[in-house]
């Protein structure tokens, strides 16, 4: 049976855990109550007689009347609060003596204080889930009357005139600067926030309700102006509003402006003929994201409102569990009466959720649903895929057939003498760099598995901050089962083509054999069937088409994630790119495999991708800057171009190996690696915090055993200096140069690994300072200030 400390901790809101009662510092207490009272008991024992064991023995079972006399060994009090946000506060006094008083004043009063706790974390919650409730249900209401009102103007054609000026509707789509400059104050302010509740005694701030979820927004006018496209508003029932489509990418962001323009074209036309100005100009598209914005924030919201389900459920459980293992130690009568405290208080008899639960769910149902609940509960409550056993034994499967085939293929390679320094040429040429390619490629892939799994150990919520869906994520059994058949196929593939070659065949009729085993990876990637995770491949794809076109899409912690991991993978990138010139021009059939070596446009292409990866993250920076307006993102952006100056510098130095360039390449590098190293160890993963209580760490560590910390910064470190084998041209042993930047390709991988598990521990821990379980999500229809 799973002990209930084991449960609560699988089941609690890990951004919440904090808010949470102490159950682990409650039972600390209780044990050392249980301790002293054995000290106690054995010390009676001695002076034991009988007369005492009758005494005591006619207390416990004296009877007032037909009942038992109910003795009051506590009582708990109510008190109001300082601040009325705060609500009621309870204080436990103890009405009989205990084996040791001192020990039960100390365990009530930590009990007092996460009931406090408790009911002030839930009140807060609520208020704000309620508010951002009866802001849905206003934008719910416009949402309506503004498609009505397009479907009646439709039907109406273009000359109808509608004769009541309250019910006329004019409006324009602005998705500009000030969207994003207003939705980012207006987090800005919901951290502030956020901020001044103290996790330890929980108290109260000014506007708890600021809300993680967003919140309509008032705006303000800067300079006597609106920073808009447009200065036209939406004018409905006597309130101007503004519709606001973020421009999450670039479709949306040209469409805006060409609607934009066009509106304005429209409402000239109109002065001119005299048409009523204030018609309603919003086509049935810009409606649509505003729809998916609103649908996308009920879910949130009903996300929300489930996990203060599950905080009140399992709040209840840990005060029974603690009070009942406390009556078993000190053969007290406790429980019955705390417990009905508990049971009255705020975090326990408050309903107002779960109505605005049902609410949301009716609501859903009816506007999002076609009235069809089954399809709105796969909005509302997504099921997780079960994980099968038989993706376990695939796994075992392929495991061994990978190692089976990879130890046959380097025996042949080794009794050809494949990879010696005087090895063949051509295979080194040409056949290797395949193999090196999904070498690194699936050993990345490998590591992200590893990384789910230790996340998923330490209970860091990634699902939440990479914003994947729950029925669809890939487990990290998954992940290996992917690496483990694909390596499979790659090490079985290369295995016949080398057999073929050392049974006579010439390179002409077995060289299509690499290029074939490419084209059939890249086709099962895009391919357009349900099969092979097609929704984690066309997620993969959409991220990496964000990625090149940065800074045109909005980032997201999955795009500049995967955008750090494609900085590790630039020799893959150059493989691939070689890999592709050789077959796309036919030197595979000549054998002439220095073709794209002697060609200029190639050369070209190859510093270009040695620094393009770098150039990605860095217009990702510049569009965080952008949209949030932080100074770090600039500071962080310049950590990209120090990378670029240092790769552009190693790819001149191997087409002209001078003094002058060996020198620029070592200051270049070394200055970018310092810039890294701090940026890694600070701001990425958190740490070398002086003032800390883990010293030369941070406050909160995910992982109990702190070496490990410190031996993550030294790998870091000596990783980091991979460059060095640049200068100092270091092979090791008789291996070929070839397999040596392979290995020192793989460490970089090896090295991002262990960095993508400290990125995420660092980010859960900044949602869990905020308390933030829930996206944010902007609402479409905002009131603006008359004050024009």
């Amino acid at each position: 049976m799973v002990k209930f400390s084991k449960q609560f901790e699988g089941q609690l809101v890990p951004e919440w855990k904090e808010a949470f009662v102490d159950y682990w510092k409650l039972k600390k207490d209780l044990k050392k109550i249980h301790l002293l009272n054995n000290e106690k008991t054995e010390s009676n024992k001695k002076n034991n007689s009988f007369s005492c064991t009758l005494i005591s023995y006619i207390n416990k079972y004296t009877s007032l009347g037909p009942k038992q006399r109910e003795h009051r060994v506590i009582q708990v009090h109510q008190k109001l609060a300082a601040s009325a946000c705060k609500g009621d506060m309870y204080e436990t006094e103890l009405l009989e003596q205990f084996a040791d008083t001192d020990a039960a004043v100390k365990f009530f009063a930590c009990l007092d204080l996460q009931l406090n706790k408790v009911n002030q974390f839930f009140r807060t919650k609520e208020k704000e889930f309620l508010e951002r409730g009866d802001s849905l249900k206003k934008q719910m209401e416009i949402l309506i009357e503004l498609k009505t009102a397009v479907k009646q103007q439709r039907a109406k054609g273009p000359s109808f005139q509608d004769s009541k000026e309250e019910d006329s509707i004019s409006g324009t789509i602005s998705c500009d600067e000030e969207s994003i400059k207003d939705r980012t104050d207006q987090e800005q302010g919901l951290e502030n926030s956020t901020d001044e509740l103290d996790k330890n005694d929980m108290q109260c701030t000014e506007s708890p309700t600021s809300g993680e979820l967003g919140k309509p927004i008032r705006m303000k006018k800067e300079n006597g102006k609106f920073r808009s496209l447009s200065s036209r508003t939406i004018n409905y029932q006597g309130k101007n509003l503004r519709i606001h489509i973020p421009m999450t990418n670039p479709t949306r962001t040209f469409s805006s402006i060409t609607y934009l323009l066009w509106d304005d074209l429209v409402n000239q036309s109109s002065k001119k003929c005299g048409l009523d100005e204030n018609k309603l100009h919003i086509n049935r598209t810009k409606l649509h994201h505003a729809e998916k914005m609103i649908r996308g924030a009920f879910v949130e919201l009903y996300k929300g409102l489930g996990y203060l389900k599950t905080y009140r459920h399992l709040n209840m459980l840990a005060f029974i569990k603690i009070m009942k293992k406390f009556d078993k130690v000190t053969n007290k009568q406790v429980l019955p009466i705390y417990i009905r405290v508990v049971e009255s208080s705020y975090f326990n008899s408050s309903d107002k959720a779960l109505k605005l639960a049902d609410e949301v769910e009716e609501l859903f149902i009816k506007h999002f649903a076609e009235d069809d609940r089954r399809k709105a509960m796969k909005y509302l409550k997504p099921t997780q895929r079960k994980e099968s056993h038989a993706v376990t034994f695939f796994i075992g499967l392929f495991t061994g057939c990978f190692l089976a085939l990879f130890v046959g293929y380097v025996i042949m390679a080794h009794i050809s003498g494949m990879y010696r320094p005087k090895s063949n040429t051509v295979y080194m040429e040409t056949v290797y760099p395949v193999l090196s390619m999904f070498s690194l490629l699936f050993l990345h892939l490998f590591l992200y598995g590893c990384n789910i799994f230790m996340w998923r150990k330490t209970r860091i919520n990634y699902s939440f901050i990479f914003e994947l869906s729950p029925t669809k994520e890939l487990k990290y059994r998954d992940v290996f089962l992917i690496c483990t058949t694909s390596m499979t196929a790659v090490v079985g593939v290369l295995f016949v083509h080398l057999s073929l070659k050392s049974k006579g065949y010439s390179y002409a009729q077995v060289q299509v054999i690499p290029g074939l085993l490419l084209l059939v990876f890249l086709l099962v990637l895009v391919c357009p069937f349900n099969i092979i995770y097609k929704s984690s491949r066309f997620r993969f794809l959409s991220v990496i088409r964000n990625i090149i076109l940065s800074p045109l899409y909005k980032v997201v912690m999955l795009d500049f994630f995967m955008a750090d991991q494609l900085c590790s993978q630039v020799p893959m990138l150059r493989n691939l790119e070689y890999v592709a010139c050789y077959y796309i021009t036919g030197s595979y059939k000549t054998q002439d495999y220095g073709y794209c070596m002697r060609t200029t446009y190639y050369r070209d292409l190859a510093y270009t991708v040695s620094f393009l990866p770098y150039y990605w993250r860095a217009m990702q920076c510049a569009r965080r800057w952008f949209d949030e307006g932080h100074k770090s993102h600039l500071v962080n952006l310049g950590k990209y171009v120090s990378a670029m100056l240092a790769a552009g510098a190693k790819v001149a130095y191997e087409k002209e190996k001078s003094v002058g360039w060996l020198c620029l390449v070592v200051v270049m590098s070394s200055g970018a690696t310092l810039y890294q190293l701090y940026w890694d160890f600070v701001k990425d993963w958190g740490l070398l915090q002086f003032n800390s209580k883990n010293p030369w760490l941070r406050d909160e560590l995910m992982l109990q055993k702190k070496f490990i910390y410190f031996f993550s910064m030294g790998l870091n470190l000596v990783l980091r200096l991979a460059w060095l084998q640049t200068v100092f041209h270091y092979n090791f042993g008789s291996v070929d140069y070839r397999v040596t930047g392979l290995i020192l390709a793989a460490l970089e991988v090896v090295r991002r690994g262990q960095w993508n598990f400290y990125r995420l521990e660092n980010e859960h821990l900044n949602n869990a300072g905020k308390f933030r379980a829930v996206k944010t999500v902007p609402l479409p229809f905002h009131e603006v200030d008359d004050q024009d």
